[in-house]
């Protein structure tokens, strides 16, 4: 999955790919289960967008941003100034 347009995020690479695992292909495991469908991968995407993984992060600058702005409640504009 990857965006077109530029986006800061703690979870885009700079080409615009997405790092998000569900997007990794299956294990060869027999018990590993199925591909995820279609409305799966979005509605991941989406979750996502509105709460970075800061854990696993494409971006660590956009990441160290964000848990700045998080951990300040909103005081620390920097992240939001950016994103807009």
């Amino acid at each position: 999955f990857r965006f077109l347009t530029k986006m800061w995020h703690p979870n885009i690479y700079e080409n615009g790919d997405v790092c998000i695992s569900i997007l990794h292909p299956p294990v060869d495991d027999p018990q590993s289960g199925e591909l995820p469908s279609e409305r799966t991968i979005l509605l991941s995407v989406i979750s996502l967008l509105n709460e970075p993984n800061t854990f696993s992060p494409a971006n660590v600058d956009a990441s160290v941003m964000f848990r700045k702005w998080r951990d300040s409640k909103g005081k620390d504009k920097e992240y939001a100034e950016i994103i807009r």
